[in-house]
């Protein structure tokens, strides 16, 4: 009983917890002479305590507890045992029996500690999936599988599918909370399962646009109290009304999603405010949203908040802020790596292998694209406030390219006075846009190829082309592998007819950048040009690839099918063109004449109609349609074209011809006779007039016919006088050149001979001209045979007649290719439209 210590009220109630039983004391194991006697010889071994032994009966073993010391036990071998107290200390007790070893032992068995010999293990036994455990465990597995299968569907766009998973999870979370309910584990909902399943349908509901739907499902998640960190849901709902333009219920969720979150998520704060700012922003209430940005920039500021904060102090007009807001603008920290730590500065193999795995990584990648969004959002500051912080744009670009010169921003100065020369352009001061540009020439090559770029360009517009050839080169001089300056020399070379040396600079341009569509562009122009239709067709279908929906490229496609004479192709790519540009009246107007070739009067006439209907000007279309119902015999459809084209060239006399021939054909005498006396006003020396009121007025019966005779015939001896003097006149002076040339004969004999070179020439443009009247004549005096003679009754006018007096006075329609009234880029002015693009900065 010494070691035991039996509680007193007078002692302390937290005495006796650092004194602990000897037996348990490990730490004394060392000392134990037993112990270690037993450690290093078999003197420890015994048998097994049971009863089959002499002298270990149980009777004599009194059992210890945790009240009393043990007591020791006589073993087999005499020796005491190892947890008596010997000497008076008390040990520790040690093992009945070690681990792997036992004392019944036989002779002859194997060292065997893991029971490696009794074989393989019998098989597991097999589930039973019926019990309401298992059920609800493959339940729980197939919803989280469903929400899996929901989110990888939206990943790829299928937003449909993915609304179907995610209403399947939802129904079987609701079977798997009824079947716990049944089974009497209510209490064990998994919570973080029916978060999951109602926050995955809100969100495809709302990537489906279905938004009342999103908004019920984010309201059952927000108002259950038993989810944690709920109310962040709030700022999806005010997405959602943002997109719905709710904009003053936007701004109360937010703020209420702002209450609900900690000062320690900064940044999350940081995104709401920014949020709020954008929601007052679109409601027009600039001095809030000043409040929230002006916040952001002096907590946490990025380039983003920046930027809409100048546009608030614009919208507002106030200049010192925009101004200071610039300013803040271009000293946001960015937080990236300066650019020369990806060159290789030394002949370290190791860093210089490293270096070029992180030269186009992710990360590079993530900080290029930022940098480039701050270049653009300044840029586009700068332009904006330039007119608007001083009195002049100019003054207001020099402050900006002053505040970027002292900043990080440092290259973007000649960016933006290279904007400046372009704002010149836009407020058509061609003078100062020009000097601003020369002022680039001694400055770096890669600005100074810029600039020259876009000098080329303006003086290329300007049709100076001298000059723009001059800039073209040194453009090309500073910067060899510049596209831009080689598509301008091309072009400056292209107008001098100079086709195969345009090709070769823009075959060096696409060298340079096969992305560069404009130089492919004008490569198949040229090829065009050159007559080599196929290489031609083979850039415009490579372009083509490139630009799907650009209705330039298909309409040359389809008008070099036009020349390589298929005309099925043609129109399918002209049909292509409509689809793009459906209001375009040149492109329609060509599908009726192609289908008129065809031999398809109805489509002709269909697509001709639609042309007519955007585009009532083009004289071609009215005449075709005019002639259209003459040919079908519905003369009064045909009045109202020719009365358009009527007002389009009055000076023309063979419109109104048309209208009152329309009238006769149609059987309306008076009106007919009326429209020839108007036609005598406005044309009282037209032949073809008066004899058609003198037609009218005999068979009519009336005086004037008298009147009108005695006109006719002096109409007619005047113009019998006129055409003999100018034939005298041709006489006299072919006589007249006769007799020169036979008068310089001798001395001046290559004189001469240059000019009988000349002569042809000049001969062939005179007949060109005067076969060209003559055609005209020969088309009304056609016209004037077709009408039936003064005893012949108006009625028996057969088509034939009606062809024949119809004659197309302008011969084949299209020379060359078309365009409509858009902007679209035909083939002798290309360079227009090809070099929109140079002027932008390179």
């Amino acid at each position: 009983m010494e070691n035991v210590h039996l509680a007193v009220e007078e002692d302390d109630l937290y005495s006796g917890y650092n004194e602990y039983d000897p037996t348990f004391d490990s730490e004394e194991l060392e000392n134990d002479v037993g112990f270690q006697q037993a450690v290093r010889t078999s003197h420890g071994r015994r048998p097994p305590m049971t009863a089959k032994f002499p002298g270990t009966a149980m009777g004599a073993r009194p059992l210890a507890s945790s009240f009393g010391s043990r007591m020791p036990l006589a073993s087999s071998m005499g020796r005491p045992m190892t947890g008596a107290v010997q000497d008076g200390a008390a040990r520790p007790m040690t093992a009945v029996r070690a681990a792997g070893y036992t004392s019944s032992l036989t002779r002859g068995s194997t060292f065997d500690p893991l029971g490696q010999s009794k074989g393989p293990a019998p098989p597991l036994e097999a589930k039973n999936e019926d019990t309401p455990e298992e059920k609800i465990k493959i339940l729980e597995k197939k919803v989280n599988d469903l929400i899996e299968e929901s989110c990888m569907a939206q990943s790829i766009g299928a937003l449909q599918l993915a609304l179907e998973k995610a209403k399947e999870a939802g129904r079987k979370e609701r079977a798997l909370v009824r079947q716990r309910e049944q089974s009497g584990n209510a209490d064990h909902i998994n919570l973080d399962l029916t978060y999951s399943v109602l926050l995955n349908l809100a969100n495809q509901y709302a990537n489906n646009e279905m938004y009342p739907e999103a908004l019920n499902s984010y309201q059952v998640i927000v108002k259950n109290k038993m989810f944690s960190n709920a109310g962040r849901l709030k700022v999806n709902m005010a997405n959602i009304y943002f997109k719905q333009k709710n904009y003053p219920k936007a701004i109360k969720f937010y703020r209420m999603a702002l209450d609900q979150i900690s000062n320690t998520h900064k940044e999350m704060r940081i995104k709401i405010m920014q949020n709020i700012g954008v929601v007052f922003v679109r409601m027009g209430q600039y001095s809030d949203a000043i409040t929230s940005f002006e916040h952001i920039m002096s907590e946490s500021p990025n380039i983003r908040t920046g930027f809409n904060l100048i546009l608030c102090y614009y919208a507002i007009g106030d200049r010192e802020r925009m101004k200071k807001a610039f300013q803040k603008l271009i000293s946001v920290p960015l937080g990236i790596d300066d650019e020369d730590k990806y060159i290789p500065t030394n002949d370290d193999t190791n860093s210089n292998m490293v270096i070029e795995a992180i030269k186009n990584d992710k990360l590079h990648q993530m900080e290029r694209d930022l940098k480039v969004l701050a270049e653009k959002y300044i840029m586009t500051a700068a332009k904006l406030i330039a007119p608007a912080i001083e009195t002049s744009f100019a003054t207001g670009f020099d402050w900006c390219v002053d505040m970027v010169k002292s900043s990080q921003y440092v290259e973007l100065a000649n960016d933006l006075e290279i904007n400046k020369a372009i704002t010149y352009l836009r407020q058509k001061d061609f003078n100062q846009a020009v000097e601003t540009l020369k002022t680039f020439e001694k400055k770096d090559s890669r600005v100074k190829s810029a600039a020259a770029t876009n000098l080329s360009f303006l003086y290329f517009l300007e049709k100076d082309y001298d000059q723009a050839d001059r800039y073209a080169d040194l453009a090309m001089n500073a910067d060899r592998y510049n596209p831009a300056a080689l598509i301008n020399k091309g072009n400056t070379v292209f107008v001098k007819q100079d086709y195969e040396k345009a090709a070769e600079f823009y075959k060096e341009a696409l060298r340079n950048d096969s992305s560069c569509t404009e130089a492919l562009y004008n490569l198949g122009l040229t090829y065009k040009r050159l007559n080599r239709l196929e290489e031609a067709l083979d850039c415009f279908l490579k372009l083509h690839a490139i630009l799907r929906n650009s209705a330039q490229v298909m309409y040359q496609l389809a008008h070099l099918y036009e020349l390589l004479e298929d005309p099925q192709q043609a129109i399918e790519w002209l049909m292509q063109v409509i689809s793009v540009t459906p209001t375009d009246p040149q492109a329609l107007a060509k599908l009726g004449e192609l289908h008129d070739g065809e031999g398809d009067k109805s489509q002709a006439f269909q697509y001709y109609y639609e042309s007519f209907r955007y585009f009532p000007s083009n004289i071609d279309v009215i005449e075709w349609l005019g002639a259209y119902y003459i040919e079908t015999q519905f003369c009064e459809k045909a009045i109202q074209y020719f009365e358009r084209a009527t007002l389009i060239q009055p000076t023309q006399v063979k419109w109104q011809l048309m209208v009152a021939s329309c009238y006769r054909r149609s059987g309306n005498y008076q009106k007919a006779l009326e429209t020839y006396k108007d036609i005598h006003r406005k044309f009282p020396e037209n032949v073809e007039c008066l004899r058609f009121l003198v037609r009218l007025c005999t068979d009519m019966g009336l005086k004037e016919v008298q009147d009108y005779a005695t006109k006719l015939k002096k109409v007619e001896k005047m113009k019998e006088i006129r055409e003999q003097r100018v034939k005298s006149g041709r006489e006299g002076s072919a006589r007249g050149r006769r007799e020169g040339r036979e008068g310089s004969a001798g001395s001046v004999d290559d004189v001469k001979a240059e000019s009988k070179q000349l002569s042809p020439v000049l001969d062939s443009g005179r007949d060109s001209g005067h076969s060209s009247s003559s055609t005209k004549g020969e088309r009304l005096s056609a016209k004037m045979r077709s009408l039936p003679g003064s005893n012949e009754p108006y009625e028996t006018s057969s088509p034939k007649e009606l062809d024949a007096s119809y004659v197309d006075p302008l011969g084949p329609q299209m020379e060359r290719p078309k365009t409509g009234a858009k902007r679209r880029v035909e083939d002798d002015d290309f360079a227009d439209e090809e070099l929109g693009d140079d002027l932008l900065p390179e």
